[in-house]
């Protein structure tokens, strides 16, 4: 769920701006003001990393438009965390709010991973004076994930919250490339990881395909009792 950033991979400060949010809700389109996600108090609290780790497992992906009709909709914490289900921004909004509520300096960040053309959100924040980049999605196989997978994210706007107001940041990507005496390292991190993902998908796709099945089955046979 976290990986160690490069420094020299990424733009950790950003160039200040004023709300993003009002200004061009094209790159950062949140649904209400951020101080509204910071404001209402949470039923759930994680004194760990790992607490938080735990409780967004439990929750599960779904897109904005089946669970609001809406296109994009930033659901408050407390909402997430009453329904356990949200899209990205959801998980990553989620996670920012109990970081802050641990004491971490974080950021929540919306931007791009890799080619795709798709937004994204995730958290980055700092601990021991090294800074970590929090990826909810990657919440089923333990607390670490690839450094090399974190040289793909690229963010575009992030914001922070000081205690009192919220503060806004536009980043410019960067390109990066290990140092030679680190990729085997590096590659073994990451080949480790995917292996473990591979064998869990194997596991987990045909369970998940039957459970799927036997929902639909239960339905059509509800709906069948219904109309007798």
């Amino acid at each position: 769920m976290i990986a160690e950033i490069f420094p020299e991979a990424y733009d950790l400060n950003g160039r200040p701006t004023f709300r993003p949010d009002q200004q061009r809700r094209r790159r950062f389109p949140s649904t209400f003001p951020i101080g509204r996600y910071i404001s209402q108090p949470l039923s759930v609290e994680c004194g760990s990393l790992e607490d938080l780790r735990k409780f967004l497992r439990s929750c599960r992906g779904v897109s904005d438009k089946a669970q609001f009709g809406k296109d994009d909709y930033w659901m408050p914490p407390e909402e997430f965390e009453r329904s356990r289900k949200g899209d990205y921004d959801d998980f990553a909004m989620y996670a920012w709010r109990q970081l802050l509520e641990m004491g971490y300096q974080a950021r929540f960040v919306a931007g791009r991973v890799g080619d795709s053309p798709i937004k994204h959100a995730w958290v980055v924040f700092e601990k021991y004076g090294k800074h970590f980049l929090l990826e909810p999605q990657a919440r089923f196989l333990g607390l670490r994930f690839p450094r090399l997978d974190a040289l793909r994210y690229k963010p575009d706007v992030s914001v922070e919250w000081d205690g009192r107001r919220a503060h806004f940041f536009f980043h410019q990507e960067r390109t990066f490339i290990p140092p030679i005496s680190q990729i085997p390292v590096l590659a073994l991190e990451w080949t480790y990881y995917h292996l473990r993902m591979s064998l869990l998908f194997a596991y987990f796709f045909p369970v998940g395909i039957a459970k799927w099945g036997c929902r639909q089955i239960f339905q059509k046979q509800k709906r069948g009792g219904q109309r007798t």
